[in-house]
């Protein structure tokens, strides 16, 4: 799968014309987003057929600086899933020269919405084989 491709933006720096740690967190989001709607299910098809994915933890581990106007290639790949857990796994990179500046990965729970925990495997089949299919052993 295409990674998604990030450009830092001027406001995402410091004073030091570093990318500031909490922006991360924020590409997250976007490549998550993006990998969704890629695999056929974007949040708007999530929840037209009654399902949230919240975030549940997220970790981070900062492996070399980014700053304005570098393009950063997300790759987002499923690390876990079994029905009721997802958990997420970025790695992002230069596109100019492959440097690994950030992995991480990201938890989310399913839930109706009313709030209650689902399982996709007995609520959404067709997604729960996807998911599963792209498990990254």
């Amino acid at each position: 799968m295409e990674p998604y491709i990030h450009k830092v933006q001027y406001y995402e720096t410091d004073k030091m014309m570093i990318t500031h740690h909490s922006n991360y967190i924020r590409w997250m989001e976007e490549a998550r987003v993006d990998f969704l709607e890629k695999i056929g299910y974007g949040f708007d098809r999530l929840e037209a057929e009654g399902v949230t994915s919240p975030v549940v933890s997220v970790e981070c581990k900062y492996k070399a600086t980014t700053t304005f106007p570098e393009d950063i290639a997300i790759n987002v790949f499923v690390k876990e899933f079994k029905g009721v857990k997802l958990v997420l796994g970025y790695e992002m990179r230069k596109v100019v020269d492959d440097t690994l500046v950030f992995v991480g990965s990201s938890e989310h729970c399913f839930l109706d919405m009313g709030g209650k925990f689902v399982s996709v495997k007995k609520t959404n089949p067709a997604l729960f084989e996807k998911l599963a299919g792209l498990v990254v052993e």
